[in-house]
Parts: C-alpha cells; structure tokens; sequence
C-alpha cells in the first residue's frame, strides 16, 4: 500500500471540498424560475402585507385565508409537539401552529419564506411529502412542499430556520 506524500494531499484536498460544494450547489438551485412547479401563488402570498401574524403555539380557527407570519423562538424553548424529523442547526429557531382544519381534503403547498425544514402532523402522524422543490436567491420563497391532508386539524411545525419569524403560506396545490 502506498501513502500520498503531504504534497499530493495538499493538491488534492482542494478538489474534493471543490466537488463538495458544487455537489451541494447542484442540489440547491438558484433563482425562482429553477422551482419545480409554478410558485407565483406562494411567492405572492408570503410578500403580501396583510399576512396573519402569529406567535409560536398558536391555533388558527380554520384554514388562513392569507399567509402567516410565524414568530420562532430556540428549539429549547419553542416546546414543538413533536422531534423535528431532521435534526436543527445549533442557534436556529423553531416554532409551531395548530390549524383546525382545511375546507377540504386534497393537495396542499407548504411554502416557506426562508430556509427551514417542515413538518406537518396530521391524526398524531408525521405527514410525508408528496414533493417538495427549493432554491436559493428567490425574493420572498425560498421553499415549498406538497402535502396530501385531510380536512382534519393539523400541526404544522418549522425548525432549523436562521431567523427569529418566518412566513409561511398553506395553499391548494394546482
């Protein structure tokens, strides 16, 4: 077996980290026409201004009629009511709102405003996505994510986000 010399692996280092990002850089695509599906209607909706502003905790009467805006706290202190499926960055925030249900059962989008992984909890079950598409440098959307829910209520919880609020729009999938 023979062992690079310092110098070979000085020389090669650099082109894996090379490969690495441009690794994660073809995962995470950038600007808003690299979605995978048309997001004219989430992006508008997380930019409005009449969004509705919550606390994390809160429980919305019904389906928003609007977007939110979801104030997040630590993940020591956002109390979620379930482990986040993927674990939180250390010093990113974490939040939760329960929804009394949808006017129906169907195809919805998640659309988040900033980085953060979702998850929604439906009859006590963690719900897995049908889709989901991201990218980075899109002005206001930077996620979204494609649930099949019932009418019934829901948790809808974020973590792992970089900010203290982030907007988040729960649409009818088209």
């Amino acid at each position: 077996m023979r062992i690079a010399s310092p110098r070979t692996a000085l020389l090669v280092m650099p082109l894996l980290l090379l490969g690495t990002v441009s690794a994660r850089s073809a995962e995470e695509p950038s600007g808003c026409d690299k979605f995978k599906w048309d997001i004219a209607r989430e992006r508008a909706a997380l930019t409005a201004p009449d969004r509705i502003a919550l606390d994390t905790g809160a429980t919305v009467a019904g389906a928003p009629s609007t977007a939110v805006t979801l104030a997040l706290r630590s993940l020591a202190d956002a109390a979620l009511p379930t482990t986040p499926e993927r674990a939180p960055r250390d010093g990113s925030f974490a939040g939760y709102a329960k929804f009394a249900g949808l006017p129906k059962a169907g195809p919805y989008t998640v659309s988040l405003s900033a980085g953060g992984w979702v998850d929604v909890i439906q009859d006590g079950h963690l719900l897995r996505p049908m889709a989901f598409s991201g990218v980075r440098d899109c002005d206001g959307i930077r996620k979204t994510v494609k649930y099949e829910l019932s009418a019934a209520p829901f948790v809808l919880q974020v973590s792992g986000t970089p900010q203290a609020t982030i907007s988040i729009a729960i649409l009818p999938s088209e």
